[in-house]
C-alpha cells in the first residue's frame, strides 16, 4: 500500500473514532449514564428552613454524606460549620452515631480548637430527619461555665479570707481566758481581737457590697450624676486615713463634668482607688485625683484619674490587680485592713457603666488610675474650668505639675 493511501486510512479511521466518542458522551441514552451521574443532592423538608431562621440555637442540617445542607448564623459564626463540612470532630462523631442507631443523642461537648486555646463548652442535640438528613442543635453554655466556675472560685476564696480572721479571733478569745490574772495580756489580746473583728467586718462589708453591685445595673434607672460631688464624697471618706499616713489629698481637673450612671457606684468606685492610693503610699506622698471630659466618636467620656507617688506595682502584679482577692502586698494589706475586693469592685463598676479601668504603674515612683465612663449625655454638657484643690492650691496646676513629673520618668 503506498504512503498516501494508508495516510487517508488512518485519517478516516480517527474521524470515525472521534464520531464515536461524541455520540457516547453527548448521544448516549440517560439510561446508559453512569450511577454517579444520577445522584442528586438531597433537598432540605419544607419549613426547616425558615424554623432554623427563627432559633436563637446554633443549627446545622448534615447531608448522608456528613456533608453540610444548611447552616444557621449563629452556627457558622460560632464555628460549627465551615463551608460544606461540619468543623467540629466531636459534633462529627455524635452525628455518625445517630445516623447508625436513628436514635435523638444529647451531649454536652468540650471543644478545644488548638493548644492553648480557650475551651468552648456545647450543649448538643442531634436529632433524624428523612432521607439520611441530621440536625443538629447546639447552645453555646461557654458563658454559664465561667460565671459558674467564678462563682465557685469566689466562694473558695470567701472561705479562705474569712477563716483568717475568724480563726484569729478564737485564739485570741483562748488567750484571754488563760490571761484572766494578767490585766496587761487581756488589754494586749483584747486589743488584737478588735483589729480582727473590725477586719471581718470589713471583708463581710465588702462582700455584701460586691453582691450589691453585681444586683444593680445602674443603667436602668439611670441619673446624671455630677462627677464633682463624686470626688469630693470620695476623697472626704479617706480624708482621716490620709491624715493618719501622712499622704496629702488634692482635687484637680475640670469642673461640671457629668455622667449617666449611679453616684452611689460611682463613688464607692473612685473611693476605692483612692483609698488603695493612700494605703500604698509612704509618708509625705500625695494623692491627686482628677476629672476631665474627653470627646470621642462614638460619646463624650469623663477619664477620672487617681495618681499618686507611691510603691508603685510590679509589673508581673499588673494584669492580676484586678482580680478578687488578690493583693500585691499581703503584708501592708491586712496592716491597713485590706480586703483585696477593692479593685474587683472598681472593675465591675466601671464595665456596668460601659467604661473600663486601667493603670499605668512603675516601682518606686507610683501609679495612675484611669477610670473612663461613657457620659451618655448630650454634648451640649461643656466642661468647666479648673477647680481649686481641697488644700488651696489651683487645681489644674496641681494635676498638671504632677502629670509632667510621672510623664517624664515613663
Amino acid at each position: 500500500m503506498n504512503p498516501i493511501g494508508a495516510a487517508l486510512i488512518a485519517f478516516v479511521v480517527g474521524v470515525l473514532l472521534g464520531a464515536l466518542l461524541v455520540w457516547l458522551v453527548r448521544g448516549r441514552p440517560e439510561s446508559l449514564l453512569p450511577a454517579e451521574f444520577e445522584t442528586e443532592q438531597p433537598v432540605v423538608p419544607e419549613g426547616v428552613s425558615e424554623v432554623l431562621a427563627a432559633l436563637r440555637s446554633s443549627a446545622v442540617v448534615v447531608g448522608p454524606h456528613d456533608e453540610v445542607l444548611q447552616a444557621s448564623t449563629p452556627a457558622r459564626t460560632l464555628g460549627l460549620a465551615r463551608g460544606s463540612r461540619l468543623a467540629v470532630p466531636e459534633l462529627l462523631a455524635l452525628v455518625r452515631r445517630v445516623r447508625r442507631d436513628d436514635t435523638i443523642r444529647t451531649a454536652d461537648l468540650e471543644i478545644k480548637r488548638a493548644p492553648g486555646a480557650a475551651t468552648t463548652f456545647l450543649s448538643a442535640r442531634v436529632a433524624p430527619l428523612q432521607e439520611g438528613m441530621i440536625l443538629v442543635l447546639a447552645e453555646d453554655r461557654t458563658a454559664e461555665r465561667r460565671i459558674e466556675e467564678t462563682r465557685r472560685d469566689f466562694v473558695a476564696n470567701v472561705s479562705h479570707e474569712l477563716k483568717t480572721p475568724i480563726g484569729a479571733i478564737s485564739l485570741l478569745a483562748e488567750a484571754v481566758e488563760e490571761a484572766a490574772d494578767d490585766p496587761l495580756a487581756v488589754r494586749k489580746f483584747a486589743g488584737r481581737m478588735g483589729i480582727e473583728s473590725a477586719r471581718l467586718t470589713d471583708l463581710v462589708a465588702q462582700i455584701i457590697e460586691l453582691s450589691r453591685l453585681q444586683a444593680d445595673n445602674p443603667l436602668t434607672k439611670a441619673e446624671e450624676v455630677d462627677i464633682d460631688e463624686v470626688l469630693s464624697d470620695a476623697v472626704d471618706r479617706c480624708r482621716v486615713d490620709a491624715d493618719r499616713h501622712g499622704v496629702s489629698l488634692t482635687i484637680a481637673g475640670q469642673q461640671h463634668c457629668a455622667v449617666l450612671g449611679s453616684a452611689r457606684q460611682l463613688s464607692v468606685a473612685v473611693g476605692n482607688l483612692v483609698e488603695n492610693a493612700v494605703i500604698y503610699s509612704d509618708a509625705g506622698a500625695r494623692v491627686v485625683v482628677a476629672a476631665q471630659r474627653k470627646a470621642r466618636s462614638d460619646d463624650d467620656y469623663v477619664e477620672i484619674t487617681v495618681s499618686d507617688n507611691g510603691i508603685g506595682i510590679p509589673a508581673s502584679d499588673l494584669e492580676r490587680i484586678f482580680e478578687r482577692f488578690y493583693r500585691v502586698d499581703y503584708a501592708r494589706s491586712r496592716a491597713n485592713g485590706g480586703t483585696g475586693l477593692g479593685l474587683s469592685i472598681v472593675k465591675h463598676i466601671a464595665a456596668v457603666h460601659g467604661g473600663q479601668v486601667s493603670v499605668w504603674s512603675q516601682p518606686g515612683q507610683g501609679s495612675t488610675f484611669t477610670l473612663s465612663i461613657p457620659a451618655h449625655l448630650s454634648r451640649d454638657h461643656k466642661p468647666g474650668s479648673a477647680i481649686e484643690t481641697a488644700d488651696g492650691e489651683h487645681g489644674a496646676a496641681a494635676a498638671q505639675e504632677h502629670h509632667d513629673s510621672q510623664e517624664s520618668t515613663r
